[in-house]
């Protein structure tokens, strides 16, 4: 039992080195804890002025996207392997050995990156159809028959999506027993689909980087020689390298902001009662409200149906109003506090 404990965190003795079951699993869980600590900055400077700042926590996904393409790009290119792989001493190289292609790095950046941002909307599109069926109450509008068929597809969806999870996680789960059990050399359906294996890098590795390393900053003053071309590659190069070392110099922290995260989802209710307190209604010195009157809704401006308040804000709207402005733009109308669909309650007034 101890010579295959030991076959578990030791590395191989032929050939190129295969990294023990625990750095694989380290190496994915690193770029995992920096996405929730991204998402919550932006939060904060949103929260902070909505005016501004309110488009980076809208689009943070999208924008966390863009620069972890630009990232893990430049480690592909220079390192043949992702920011976490090299951050851990590992490589990336194809099954029958050699170097990567573009083949090879291409379809990578593409698992690294297009993959889990898919998968985060059709995640937060599955979620989202959840609560909005669970809200609805059995309440069919005109505006959602005429919408059927899509929202007979939408349902198709939400019964298909969780069986294609499932099978995803266990095909995961498969690949990593199977690895360590040496019975394959991917522990990720990923790798067997981009042709590549990791290895642990070798002093040869280690020595070639540094020497990369010395003639980038050699060749950095050449790049006005390149043309538009190479101005755009130094730029996007500089930007990779600039959030490389922001993520090495806290990369100690991830664990305790990864916990901290975790936590802050069981405590929505003190995150929300952190916000500053949201204007008043506006009042004119008759004593009436024209433009939030206590029984019209502020974005459709006619009587509310379905009262709903924002709990983000305080303020009370129709529920399909809220619901599709809060879905779309995610954030409160009037404050312009940062909000989401679970900020919604339903209120149920006597009459």
């Amino acid at each position: 039992m101890a010579e295959f404990g030991a076959h578990l965190t030791a590395a191989g003795t032929e050939g190129e080195e295969k990294p023990s079951i625990f750095e694989v699993l380290a190496q994915e869980s690193l770029m995992t804890a920096v996405r929730p600590a991204a998402k919550h900055a932006s939060k904060i400077l949103a929260e902070r002025n909505p005016a501004r700042y309110g488009w980076l926590y809208r689009f943070n996904d999208e924008i966390y996207t863009l620069l972890d393409t630009l990232l893990q790009h430049h480690y592909l290119k220079a390192y043949s392997a992702s920011f976490a792989e090299n951050f851990y001493g590992l490589k990336r190289t194809p099954i029958h050995g050699g170097e990567l292609r573009n083949q090879h790095r291409l379809k990578s950046l593409a698992f690294l990156t297009l993959l889990p941002y898919l998968k985060l909307k059709l995640d937060q599109k599955f979620e989202t159809l959840q609560e909005e069926e669970a809200d609805a109450g059995g309440i069919i509008s005109d505006a959602i028959q005429e919408q059927s068929l899509w929202k007979k597809l939408e349902r198709a969806f939400r019964l298909v999506y969780p069986y294609i999870h499932m099978g995803w996680e266990s095909a995961m789960l498969y690949y990593q027993f199977a690895y360590i059990f040496d019975k394959s050399q991917y522990h990720s359906p990923l790798l067997c689909l981009a042709g590549v294996k990791l290895c642990n890098l070798g002093a040869d590795d280690i020595q070639m980087q540094q020497r990369k390393g010395a003639l980038e900053t050699l060749a950095g003053g050449g790049a006005s020689n390149q043309g538009i071309a190479g101005l755009l590659s130094k730029a996007a190069a500089f930007t990779a390298v600039s959030v490389s070392s922001a993520l090495s110099v806290g990369v100690f922290f991830l664990q305790f902001l990864e916990w901290w995260y975790s936590e802050e989802n069981q405590t929505t209710a003190r995150a929300v009662s952190s916000l500053p307190a949201p204007p008043p209604p506006l009042v004119t010195h008759d004593g009436t409200a024209p433009r939030f009157h206590p029984a019209v809704c502020p974005i459709c401006g006619r009587v509310r149906t379905n009262d709903t308040a924002l709990s983000t804000s305080g303020h009370v709207y129709c529920y399909p109003c809220i619901y599709n402005f809060v879905q779309k733009h995610r954030r409160c109308p009037i404050t312009g506090y940062p909000s989401a669909v679970d900020h919604l309650i339903k209120l149920y007034l006597p009459d």
